[in-house]
């Protein structure tokens, strides 16, 4: 099966960016059980969410997150891209701070 990849604009300093991607991350460990790894500013994801097979990998660059993870099939293609687009912009919004954030979450 393919990949599906994401690219989401980024504003905010790249530390605070990666900040706030760790909490995406540990929200999906959470919520789904998905578990990830960091080495500098990437990181790798593995789980099953929905009964989707997750298998990804994501950069956190100066102006963008980019990653891709693996494709969930036709079926679900456009809502597992809407859902990863909107989660990040969500986590990646600099009008709210990360604490604003996880208190959305509870």
């Amino acid at each position: 099966m393919g990949m599906l990849k994401f690219e989401v604009p980024n504003s905010l300093p790249i530390e605070e960016a990666k900040k706030r991607v760790e909490a995406l991350l540990g929200y999906w460990n959470r919520k789904y059980g998905v578990s990830s790894e960091w080495a500098a500013m990437g990181a790798t994801m593995k789980g099953k969410a929905m009964g989707v097979s997750i298998d990804g990998n994501l950069k956190v660059e100066a102006a963008k997150i980019a990653g891709e993870a693996s494709d969930p099939g036709m079926l679900l293609r456009g809502q597992a891209q809407k859902y990863l687009t909107r989660k990040f912009a969500e986590y990646l919004d600099p009008k709210k701070t990360l604490e604003q954030i996880l208190k959305g979450e509870d």
